[in-house]
C-alpha cells in the first residue's frame, strides 16, 4: 500500500491513482499528470531527498533554537530555562511518540477519522520502502517522507506551552502533550493529509498545517491558559519580557526554518517549493509592515517584540496558503493576519480574559483561521491563484470554515479532558512559592543568570 503525501492532500491533486487517495482538481498544471504516469517505474530523485532533508532541518532549526529563543525571551528571567526545556522536551518526546505510533496512526490506512496500526513501531518500513510524491513516479525514501513529519508534530506541541508559561508543572504538561498528541494532533493530521481523511476528501486546502498546526496550537493552548489560570500578579502589574533581543533572534530563525515548513512541503524541489518559497518571503514582509504601520498608529511608535510577532504572524497566515496561492495573493494574506492578529494578542486577549502568556491563541489561533479562510478566496484563478477553471470562491471558503470549525471543536474537547486527566493526576498549578520564586530554581536547580 502507498503512504499519502504530506503534500498532495494539502493542494487537491487530479486524480491520477494514488493507492485509495482520490486527488482532487486543484492544483498547478506543472504537478498533474496523465493516469498514464502511474506505469511509469518509479524512482528516487536525489535532488528531492537533499531538498526534503534540508527542509527537516530547517524545521528543528524552527524549534531548536528558533521556538526556544523566541519564547525564552518573552518570559521572565527567572523562567528562561523552563520554558526552554519545556520546548525541547515535547519537541523531543512527540518525535519519539511519532516514531512508535504517531506516523501509522496519521498517514497508513485506517478510516476518514483515524489511520491503523499497520505501521507501529516503523513495522515494514527499511531504507527501501518509498513514500509518494506530487508525481506518480517519483518517490521519497519513506524514511525521509516521516523524519519530515515527525518535526511537525513535534513543534506543534512545543508551541502549545507558551500559552500557559511560567506556572504550569512540568509532570502535568508532559500529561497533557500525549494525550492531545494521540487523540487530538493524528486525527486532525489524518483527517487533512491523510488517505481517505475526512477533511481532504471534503476538498478542505491545507498546505502546509493552517489546521493541523497552528489552529491547533491555538486552541490547546487557549483551553491550557484557562485551565491554568493566570500568572500572579497579571493585570495589576507589569510582566515584562525579560530579553527581546532574545525574541527578536528566535523570530528569526522562526523565518529562515519556515522555507523548509512551507516549501518543504511541496515534498519536491520544483517549481511548486519555489512559489512556496517567495510566498512565505513575502507574506512575512507584509505582515511585519502591517503590524509596524498598525502600532505606530495605535501606540505612537512600532515595537521590537511587534515586529517580531508580525512576522511570525506573517508566517502562520500564509502556511496554508503557501503553494495555492500567487505572490500577489500571499502579500494580501500575510497584511491582513498582521492586522487581524495584533487584535489577536490585545482587543480579542482583554475580551477573553485569559492570560495567554505569549499569545499562542492571538498569534498561532487567530492568524490560522485567518490564513486557512483566505486560502479559498486567493486560491481563486481570478486572484492569482492555482486553482481549477470552474473554482468558486464561495464554495471553497464554506469548506475551509467547516474545517476550521470541525479542527476547533476537536481539539477543543480533546484539551478540555486532556487538561482534566493531567489534573486529576498531578495538578496543574505550581505552588504559590515556586512560582513567585520562578520554575527556573525550584523545578530545574538552574538559573539563566548567575549575579
Amino acid at each position: 500500500m502507498k503512504n499519502p503525501v504530506h503534500g498532495l492532500s494539502k493542494v487537491r491533486l487530479s486524480s491520477i491513482g494514488f493507492g485509495a487517495t482520490s486527488l482532487l482538481a486543484a492544483c498547478a498544471p506543472a504537478f498533474a499528470q496523465p493516469a498514464a504516469a502511474a506505469a511509469v517505474v518509479a524512482t528516487v530523485d536525489k535532488g528531492d531527498v537533499a531538498w526534503m532533508l534540508t527542509s527537516t532541518l530547517l524545521v528543528l532549526l524552527m524549534t531548536v533554537p528558533g521556538l526556544a529563543l523566541f519564547y525564552g525571551g518573552m518570559v521572565r528571567s527567572k523562567n528562561v530555562l523552563s520554558v526552554m526545556i519545556q520546548v525541547m522536551v515535547i519537541f523531543s518526546l512527540l518525535i519519539l511518540l511519532w516514531a512508535v505510533y504517531g506516523y501509522s496512526l496519521a498517514f497508513v490506512g485506517g478510516n476518514a477519522v483515524i489511520g491503523s496500526f499497520d505501521k507501529l513501531f516503523l513495522s515494514g518500513v527499511s531504507v527501501d520502502t518509498l513514500s509518494d510524491t506530487f508525481t506518480a513516479s517519483v518517490k521519497l525514501p519513506e524514511y525521509v517522507f516521516i523524519a519530515f513529519q515527525a518535526t511537525f508534530a513535534g513543534i506543534t506541541g512545543a508551541l502549545i506551552v507558551g500559552a500557559f508559561a511560567e506556572r504550569i508543572k512540568f509532570a502535568a504538561l508532559i500529561l497533557f502533550s500525549v494525550l492531545w498528541f494521540t487523540f487530538g494532533y493524528l486525527p486532525i493530521a489524518h483527517m487533512v493529509w491523510g488517505a481517505g481523511g475526512y477533511l481532504l476528501d471534503m476538498g478542505a486546502l491545507d498546505f502546509a498545517g493552517g489546521t493541523v498546526v497552528h489552529i491547533n496550537a491555538g486552541v490547546a493552548g487557549l483551553i491550557g491558559a484557562w485551565f491554568v489560570g493566570k500568572r500572579l500578579g497579571f493585570g495589576r502589574e507589569a510582566i515584562k519580557p525579560h530579553n527581546v533581543t532574545m525574541t527578536f533572534v528566535g523570530a528569526s530563525m522562526l523565518w529562515v526554518g519556515w522555507f523548509g515548513f512551507n516549501a518543504g512541503s511541496n515534498l519536491e524541489s520544483n517549481a511548486g517549493a519555489a512559489l512556496a518559497f517567495i510566498n512565505t518571503l513575502l507574506a512575512t514582509a507584509a505582515a511585519i509592515v502591517a503590524w509596524a504601520i498598525v502600532e505606530a498608529f495605535a501606540k505612537g511608535k512600532p515595537s521590537a517584540l511587534g515586529v517580531a510577532s508580525g512576522a511570525v504572524a506573517g508566517l502562520v497566515g500564509v502556511t496554508p496558503a503557501a503553494g495555492l496561492v500567487g505572490p500577489f495573493g500571499a502579500i494580501a494574506i500575510g497584511a491582513l493576519a498582521g492586522v487581524v492578529c495584533v487584535w489577536g494578542v490585545t482587543g480579542l486577549k482583554r475580551m477573553l480574559r485569559v492570560d495567554d502568556s505569549l499569545d499562542v491563541f492571538g498569534v498561532h489561533g487567530i492568524g490560522g483561521i485567518v490564513g486557512a479562510l483566505l486560502t479559498g478566496v486567493f486560491h481563486a484563478p481570478a486572484l492569482g491563484g492555482n486553482g481549477g477553471d470552474d473554482y468558486s470562491i464561495l464554495s471553497q471558503v464554506g469548506i475551509q470554515a467547516l474545517a476550521v470549525l470541525i479542527t476547533v471543536g476537536w481539539i477543543g474537547v480533546v484539551s478540555v479532558v486532556s487538561f482534566l486527566i493531567a489534573k486529576a493526576v498531578f495538578g496543574l498549578r505550581v505552588s504559590e512559592e515556586a512560582e513567585r520564586e520562578g520554575l527556573d530554581i525550584t523545578y530545574h536547580g538552574e538559573s539563566a543568570y548567575e549575579s
